[in-house]
């Protein structure tokens, strides 16, 4: 964050008032960090994303990975060379930027949660 002076950011056609509403607008809400937590070392297939995320329901998690795919932080590749289809996620170099994000949210929600152990 540069200056506080007021001007409208334009990311992906949608207008933001700030940097920070443009972030969480790319990566805000449930499941976006998660997904981007977990493509941050490897890519996943679908049923291995759904794996470490058991609560998410398959709607919303194919509704984020396009979100995140528009945004252009991941790609999906479809390997068809032999069946059955096989579909994988991973993080684009748009996306690798945001990992220094992604592990200052994770570090912050496991010093929280240790220091609710604490009390």
């Amino acid at each position: 964050m540069k200056d506080n002076t007021s001007k409208i950011l334009i990311f992906n056609d949608k207008e933001y008032p700030c940097c920070t509403s443009l972030t969480m607008g790319v990566i805000g809400g449930k499941w976006k960090t998660v997904i981007l937590y977990h493509l941050q070392t490897t890519q996943l297939r679908y049923s291995e994303l759904r794996k470490v995320m058991p609560t998410v329901t398959e709607r919303t998690l194919s509704l984020q990975l396009k979100s995140l795919e528009e945004d252009g932080l991941i790609t999906r590749t479809v390997y068809t060379t032999k069946p059955p289809l096989k579909v994988v996620y991973s993080l684009t170099d748009f996306g690798k930027t945001l990992i220094p994000v992604v592990k200052a949210i994770a570090d912050w929600g496991d010093q929280v949660a240790k220091d609710v152990v604490k009390k």
